[in-house]
């Protein structure tokens, strides 16, 4: 008997085809096999005369969906049908969650088998995970493909009516989502905190004592009795304390009088208490929290987690990465206590074994968190894993370890010492006992040093103890705004109100940041003027669309469809062509919307107005003509990198200056006589030598750095040294001792650098190894002996992962450049000069010879080209046709 089994990826198949007998036949479906038409040219000619066609759903009959197969999948499911001729049973099993669900049924439906079919279900890809689910088959989930379904639909009506309105009213080409908006939605009132947040100013005292020879530090807290003021007695609307705090303010001048006052003083230990803590272990991970502890702890989005999760899970050694239940089975929870017991020992072993309840609203999908995979762990150092793929499984390893182990036991201490009218606090921490710090601290990556760290040592102080004080530091303090999302933080806000779910929040965040609506600085997500524009819009007109309450309980609706509690047809005539649905609110909002009222921004402290134009964001100001003229606009364009949170009175009157009264003058260049301008471009800030002229089209140029990772350096900070010194960039520092290659100091579009240029025995071509300068060093001053400590470093690339090769093949024949396999964000990839081909899925980097790479890139270089001439021709034959169009309506 012949079995065919059909699962979603190469990888995946690989994997299960070992633990399956002989007479299973596993396939790949590489994901779904048909779609929603993805643009007007995909729709079928039945229905391009249809009014609903463009949205691919028909709105008029009960939504039923025109389903279509991509072009690039027809050849997979050619190969399925051939392969079901011969196969006497079909087995479907892809995953576990609504979307597995969707692509069987899928498969169903385009397939259409006549010999039996079996849905097949695991949490995991091991031996005994995948011949137990043979055992347990069941028929295809139809609830949870109306689920899936009603999704798929609800996400195409907001994305294919909003959208249009989008680009009618602001600008070409932007994109409303059901869950994107809700997020960009979130940045935007975050930063709208932020402008009209009102610091505060407050000064505090740390003094450094001793006792017994043992430094410590102690904090002012009060004076004459009354507590004194933190950031958070301040309101953030005012930057005064609000109302009814009865504390002590100092500013500068007083904190400095009395530490003066006090340093001398005798200093008296007046009470010591200890109280004890404990700390519990975290719940093993769900989608949403490895997503968080990946990105604080290795650096990686949500989307690389995800890619690697994936890739770890396919390969048996996680379970499945798309759940929102903390739960574990016994099988995982005895493995769990066998990996404590043996490597940390029967005293760190929780007294009995920990099961974990989900706290997310309207937690489901799968029946188990991401563990490792089988009824034994894998340690991480065993497992032959390498770079992310083992930073990820080690992350997953230690966080379920640790729910299994005991907890741990902390003593907080808190010591009073007065001197004067002033008390002084010295807090201290002693662990009793470790507990589950041995295997994972929250937020960090190294536990040994976690666990030194966690400690605050303080001397055996007792009451009436006379330490000595050896300093007084008077410090200042500015109260704080909210601070920006991160991918991790707007991702556990999501989850906390419900929105999305955990196997979408990685599109999310990728589609937010890819369609201009957040900047990424460090990990900080910064919303744009678009973001700004849209957000205003759609809270004005479509409220429900950007409401975390009205989104969630929409889940909760997908929720009760999966389980079979609600209908949903009748939902999604309720949500588009209700009294008060989506397609209502469009007809009457398309006319009432004004254009230019929907490209204006409003931000707070700003008298200009800053729209939203066909090239992108400008500033617009009135001016006054001269004589009897008319009042007239000045329009300036916003440099691309700025942001409303960039936006600030001075650099608005700046931009405006240039644009009406030229650039500024820094000076006059000392050795060539020429002026020096100061400039605001596309990119920021940047100095010109010198004015265009017949003989020389493009001046020299050098952007400026920033003052600090904030804010834009302006006229005032630049030097007419500092502009003659960027304008000499690329500094040669020096000659490398290994191999006498030159190593210059240089700024680019991503910050000043150090280069070194060199060739290889055998190469004809210069080769370049750039380091990025740290916060720390000036691209000015820089010398040739940190340059070299610098590249000395290994080169570090996206989510900290090394751009060193994972394998050199050797040189390629025609040029002698080297062949070597590299890490990227989708997968292993083969690199020669600039051209890249992926690795097939079947082949490891182990095994791939060079003359295997060269075809690939061969195949590669190959496409580019055949690319190339395709869109060439494609232009010139629109060309063509627009002259004959043009030509015909003069005939007539």
């Amino acid at each position: 008997m012949s079995t065919l089994v059909i699962v979603e990826s190469p990888t995946k198949a690989r994997t299960i085809r070992n633990y399956l007998p002989s007479g299973y036949q596993v396939e790949a479906s590489m994901g779904h096999v048909r779609d929603l038409p993805p643009s007007a040219k995909e729709i079928p000619p039945a229905y391009k005369d249809k009014k609903w066609a463009t949205l691919g759903i028909n709105v008029e009959d009960k939504f039923q969906p025109i389903y279509v197969v991509p072009e690039k999948k027809k050849k997979v499911v050619r190969e399925l049908k051939t392969a079901l001729k011969t196969a006497d049973e079909l087995i479907l099993a892809t995953d576990e969650d609504r979307e597995g669900e969707s692509i069987s049924w899928h498969l169903l439906e385009i397939l259409k088998p006549k010999v039996p079919v079996k849905r097949m279900v695991f949490h995991e890809i091991t031996k005994e995970a995948i011949q137990k689910a043979l055992q347990d088959c069941r028929e295809v989930d139809r609830d949870l493909v109306h689920a899936q379904e009603t999704r798929r639909i609800l996400d195409r009506l907001v994305g294919y009516t909003v959208s249009p309105l989008l680009w009618k009213k602001i600008s070409w080409g932007l994109s409303a989502g059901r869950v994107q908006s809700v997020a960009v939605r979130l940045t935007v009132v975050r930063e709208r905190e932020r402008r009209a947040f009102q610091s505060g100013g407050y000064w505090d005292l740390k003094a450094d004592l001793e006792q017994a020879k043992k430094p410590f530090e102690a904090k002012l807290i009060s004076l004459d009795g009354k507590r004194l003021a933190t950031g958070s007695d301040f309101d953030p609307d005012t930057g005064k304390i609000e109302e009814g705090k009865d504390v002590v303010l100092l500013d500068e001048t007083e904190a400095n009088k009395l530490k003066q006052r006090i340093i001398d003083k005798t200093w008296t230990v007046t009470s010591r208490t200890e109280k004890g803590s404990t700390r519990k272990p975290y719940a093993p991970f769900t989608t949403s929290t490895l997503q968080i502890d990946s990105n604080r702890k290795l650096g990686l989005s949500a989307r690389e987690t995800m890619s690697v999760a994936q890739k770890l899970y396919e390969k048996g050694f996680i379970t499945y990465m798309r759940t929102d239940s903390t739960h574990l089975s016994s099988q995982a929870i005895s493995a769990a206590r066998k990996c404590i017991e043996q490597k940390y020992g029967k005293e760190y072993l929780s007294p009995k074994p920990r099961q974990y309840s989900t706290k997310s609203k309207g937690a489901q999908e799968a029946h188990e968190a991401i563990r490792p995979a089988g009824e034994t762990f894998r340690i991480p150092k065993e497992t032959k894993l390498k770079d992310r793929e083992l930073k990820l499984y080690d992350l997953i390893w230690k966080r379920t370890v640790a729910c299994q182990m005991a907890d741990a036991k902390l003593t907080q201490i808190a010591v009073d010492i007065k001197v004067e009218n002033a008390v002084f606090r010295a807090n201290g921490k002693r662990i009793d006992f470790a507990g589950f710090f041995r295997a994972y601290v929250e937020g960090s990556d190294n536990p040994d040093a976690a666990l030194e760290n966690q400690e605050i040592p303080l001397p055996p102080l007792k009451e009436g103890d006379k330490p000595d004080c050896k300093d007084v530091e008077a410090i200042g303090h500015e109260t704080q705004p909210p601070a920006r999302y991160t991918e991790a933080s707007l991702v556990k806000t999501l989850e906390k109100e419900g929105i999305g779910r955990p196997s979408t929040y990685a599109t999310v965040m990728g589609t937010i940041v890819d369609r201009g609506y957040v900047q990424m600085r460090g990990k900080a997500l910064i919303p744009t003027f678009t973001a700004f524009a849209v957000t205003a819009l759609l809270e004005e007109h479509f409220p429900d669309l950007v409401d975390t309450e009205f989104t969630s309980k929409m889940e909760q609706t997908l929720d009760e469809i999966a389980r079979g509690g609600a209908e949903w047809i009748p939902y999604l005539q309720k949500f588009y062509q209700g009294e008060t649905g989506l397609k209502t609110q469009i007809d009457i909002k398309s006319d009432e919307i004004e254009s230019a009222i929907a490209k204006t921004i409003n931000l707070e402290n700003l008298d200009a107005t800053v729209r939203i134009g066909k090239y992108g964001p400008y500033i617009e100001i009135k001016t006054e003509g001269e004589g009897e003229e008319e009042t007239e606009a000045l329009k300036v364009s916003i440099p691309d990198d700025l942001t409303p949170a960039d936006l600030n009175p001075e650099q608005i009157e700046a931009l405006i200056r240039q644009k009406k009264e030229g650039p500024e003058k820094v000076g006059i260049h000392p050795e060539t006589g020429e002026t020096i301008y100061f400039k605001i471009g596309k990119y920021g800030p940047y100095v010109q030598l010198g004015d265009k002229s017949e003989d020389l089209p493009k001046p020299k140029m050098s952007s400026i750095p920033k003052k600090d990772s904030k804010t834009n350096a302006t006229i005032e900070d630049v030097t007419l040294e500092m502009a003659v010194g960027l304008l000499s960039l690329p500094r040669l520092l020096g000659q490398h001792p290994a191999t006498d290659g030159k190593i210059k100091a240089a700024l680019g579009r991503f910050g000043p650098y150090v280069v070194h240029e060199f060739k290889g025995p055998e190469d004809t071509k210069i080769q370049r190894d750039y380091r990025s300068l740290k916060k720390e060093d000036d691209v000015l001053t820089v010398t040739l002996e940190r340059a070299l400590e610098l590249l000395a470093q290994p080169k570090r690339g996206r989510g900290g992962s090394k751009k060193t090769p994972l394998r050199e093949l050797g040189v390629h024949p025609e040029d002698k450049e080297p062949v070597n396999i590299y890490k990227g964000p989708y997968g292993n990839y083969v690199k020669h000069g600039k051209v890249n081909a992926g690795l097939p899925e079947d082949e490891t980097v182990e095994e791939i010879t060079l003359e295997k790479a060269l075809e690939l890139l061969a195949e590669k270089a190959a496409t580019k080209k055949t690319t190339k001439k395709k869109t060439t021709t494609k232009k010139k034959t629109t060309t063509t046709k627009k002259t004959t169009k043009k030509k015909t309506t003069a005939k007539k």
